[in-house]
């Protein structure tokens, strides 16, 4: 993702013709390289969530704004992130693609009018992928939990043996890995004789790196504080 972003921001252009962005560097494997790394407007991670105490340490030393797009982060490290908001606009997503910021809005408007459906949610991802659930996956279950009005609602990662009935309170969430595919999220709702579900996929990478290029540009200016995607973008 770094070198696909690298890429786009270099081929970007302004309304005027002109370069989009002026590209400080770019950290690879060896963040301790961010030491060294000079300031910039605004960062752009989508790494390790072992990176956080490095890109912590950077940010906090230059108070450049915080694009993140890293997944598997802890809840310990996600509070983390959010102290850093205090010195600096740090935006966090588990996915930077405008077609899954309209998918989220989609899911919970269904949970919100389909409240005794029963909800499963099958995410895919290329063989590669280190975290599951992915980071989509979560925002898309946040989205179910919120709106459902159940407040015994809970997650089952998978099934398997003699699990008995499905509870009504639970929403299942299931990971598939294989090949190369960049994502694809569908969100099901099951009722009495009748079935809804909801997808999208991804057919490149390029447009979570063009939507964090996207923020990026929003984001660079605004005050400190802890912002979604769908404040950066849309209001």
């Amino acid at each position: 993702m770094g070198t696909l972003i690298r890429r786009l921001a270099e081929e970007a252009l302004d309304t005027d013709g002109l370069p989009a962005f002026d590209i400080v560097g770019q950290v690879g494997s060896n963040v301790e390289d961010l030491r060294a790394m000079p300031a910039a407007d605004v960062t752009i991670d989508f790494s390790n969530a072992s990176t956080l105490d490095a890109v912590a340490a950077y940010v906090t030393r230059t108070g450049t704004a915080l694009v993140s797009g890293t997944t598997g982060y802890t809840d310990a490290q996600m509070s983390a992130l959010r102290e850093l908001s205090e010195q600096a606009p740090i935006l966090w997503s588990g996915n930077y693609s405008l077609g899954v910021a309209a998918l989220r809005h989609l899911v919970a408007q269904a949970a919100h009018e389909l409240p005794g459906f029963d909800v499963e949610i099958v995410e895919c991802h290329h063989n590669q992928k280190a975290d599951a659930p992915s980071g989509t996956a979560k925002m898309l279950l946040d989205a179910v939990v919120d709106n459902k009005g159940d407040a015994k609602a809970h997650a089952v990662y998978g099934r398997e043996g003699a699990c008995g009935a499905r509870d009504p309170h639970e929403i299942g969430v299931h990971a598939l890995r294989g090949g190369t595919v960049a994502g694809t999220h569908t969100v099901s709702f099951f009722g009495p004789s009748e079935e809804v579900s909801l997808t999208h996929r991804a057919e490149s990478r390029e447009i979570f790196a063009r939507g964090a290029l996207a923020a990026a540009q929003k984001l660079a200016g605004k005050p400190a504080g802890f912002y979604t995607f769908d404040e950066v973008m849309f209001s």
